[in-house]
Order: C-alpha cells, then structure tokens, then sequence
C-alpha cells in the first residue's frame, strides 16, 4: 500500500482498530510526533538558541548528504532490500569527479556527469548481481561495498583533493555549497537539490505505475509476478536509480566539505538506514514514503544537535539514536503482527 492511500475501515471497526489501521496506512504520522515533541523538548532544555534561524540552517545543511543517501536507500527498503553500499558509492562518485576534473584534465561537466554515471554504474552492479544471481541484498552490498572502498583508495591514492585546487579549476563541483542568503536563514543549493530530489521521487512513488509496482514488489514480490510486473526489471532499476542519486550525494559532498575526501562518507551508510528506520519505511518492504524519510533525517540531525548544545557527550548522541533505531524497528514489527 501506498503511504498515502486512504485505509479503508470496516463498518463496525472499534477505535482500536481504527487507530491501527490509521497508523498503518500513514507511517509518517509517529515519526512526525517523535520530530514535534523532541523539538518541543530541545527547546525547554537549550533555550532560545535552538530555534534560532542560524543553528536550524546548520542541523539542514548537516542532514543534507544523509538525506540524499537515504531517499536511495528509501527506494531499496521499499523493495524489501537493503544497501550496505551508499556511502562507499558515494564516496567513489566524488573521488572520480575530483580525478577525472583536476588529474585527467576532463572538462568539470564531463567529471560531473561522470561521477554520477560511476554512481549508476555501482548500483547497476548490485542490481545485476541480486536480480540475476538471486544473492541477498545484505551479503551483495556488504561485499561491494569492500569492493568500492578499495576503488576509493586506489584511485584517490588515500589522497585528499584541497580545497584551494577544486576552486582553481573545478568551481562546478563546489557548487552545491554555495549558500543561499534568505534573512536569517543560510540555505545551501545541495538542501535545494535534495528537496528537488524528495519532491520527484515523491511523485514518481504515489503518481506513477512504476511507483505502485514498487511498493508491489516489496509488498509480496510473488504476487507482483503473478499479477505481470517484471519484478527482476523493477529490483535492477530501483538499485541502478539509488546508485545515480548515490552519484548526486558525492556532488553534495564535495560541496559540503569543500573538498574530495576519500574519507568523507565514514558513517554514512548506517545513518542513511537509520534516517530511513526512523522515518518509519519498514524493513520488511511494501510500507513507508519519502517525506517519512526527510522526517527521520531531520530527527537524527536535530537529536545530535540538540544533546550537543546542551552539552552532552557524543557518547550520549549515539546512544540516543540506538535507541530511537529500536524502537522504530519494534513498533514497525508490532503494527504487522497486529494488523495481520
């Protein structure tokens, strides 16, 4: 079912059920209470500091390279897959725009749209070898994802392009760090460009066949097969697709940093899942949407901002969103069983 199809109650449906229903068929309703009442706490323990225009700007330019990783691996959970890859293809994308623009001497624009190709062509991989092969989603990415890391390194070098030479002669690819002045408010172009992204994918989920085939194959990929969806089609183009905006989140990153870092994506892949979790897309695919994905990345973002502004250790921050992880992931498995 779609996040935003109406459930359809039964006459005589107590309360109970009513809410039950409710809740799934609208998953993005208990992460947005969860973002409400930790904004409301933040701001009686910080103070006025929270809310003021600067730090809310950072926490969005802060989620920004996360939130591109997981509206990709939004697509993948929705499919009942999972990839462990992101970040490494990620971080592979920015390193071969860095090198091709200031080592091989390519036009930036050509680096630019070959980076994001290197991204589709990563995703394309694990597309092929989970559809053709039939090989899980977890053993394919964990492996590629060693596989893309060393990429990364023998390419790069272990070496970081400065900031001062992607300036010099690569402008483009810093471009989605240039900040928007509005007021108060600092706005990146690379928050404009992933809210663009949300805005498509959204449509593309809840407008289109294409859309409703993918929450069909998540739902019961034997029913979608039987009912004429290509299911081996659809899985390599959602993993192809993640690996393309995989390619765009590597533009973000350079923008973000300034720099190409082989470095840059350490604990991407976990946040990436955990944005996802949070903002109540079910691991067990078929359920979930893509503003339940900018929900979640904003409370991770504005929970780690939050508990360091009121100047609690990282420890605390990681210990925080562990728990936020679990207990999206119970209820997730508590609303199936009850609702089955």
């Amino acid at each position: 079912m779609s996040s935003d199809d109406t459930p359809h109650f039964s006459e005589h449906a107590g309360p109970g059920r009513r809410v039950i229903n409710f809740l799934h068929g609208n998953p993005t309703i208990i992460p947005f209470l969860v973002l409400v009442i930790g904004l409301a706490i933040f701001s009686l323990i910080v103070g006025k500091r929270f809310f003021h225009p600067f730090n809310l700007s950072l926490v969005l330019q802060q989620v920004t390279v996360i939130g591109m990783l997981a509206l990709a691996q939004t697509l993948i959970i929705l499919t009942a897959g999972i990839d462990l890859s992101v970040g490494a293809i990620m971080v592979l994308s920015s390193v071969a725009m860095g090198q091709m623009a200031l080592t091989l001497g390519l036009p930036p624009e050509i680096a630019l749209l070959a980076g994001i190709a290197v991204g589709a062509a990563c995703g394309a991989l694990n597309g092929l070898l989970i559809t053709w092969l039939r090989l899980p989603p977890f053993i394919v990415t964990l492996g590629t994802w060693s596989i893309f890391n060393a990429f990364v390194q023998f390419w790069s070098g272990g070496q970081t392009i400065r900031q001062q030479e992607i300036a010099a002669d690569a402008a483009i690819l810093q471009w989605t760090g240039t900040a928007l002045q509005l007021g108060a408010w600092r706005l990146t172009l690379g928050s404009v460009l992933m809210l663009g992204l949300a805005g498509l994918l959204w449509y593309m989920l809840n407008r289109t066949a294409y859309g409703r085939h993918i929450y069909a194959v998540g739902n019961d990929p034997e029913a979608a097969r039987l009912s004429g969806i290509s299911t081996r089609r659809v899985l390599f183009s959602v993993y192809l697709i993640a690996g393309a905006i995989c390619g765009l989140a590597g533009w973000v990153l350079i923008g973000r940093i300034g720099a190409v870092s082989p470095l840059g994506g350490g604990s991407a892949n976990l946040d990436s899942i955990t944005a996802v979790v949070i903002g109540g897309t079910s691991l067990f695919g078929g359920r979930g949407s893509i503003l339940g994905t900018l929900i979640g990345a904003l409370i991770v973002g504005f929970f780690r901002n939050g508990l360091a502004l009121a100047g609690l250790d990282v420890l605390w921050q990681e210990f925080s969103i562990g728990c936020l992880i679990i207990m999206a992931v119970g209820f997730d498995q508590w609303l199936r069983r009850i609702s089955n």
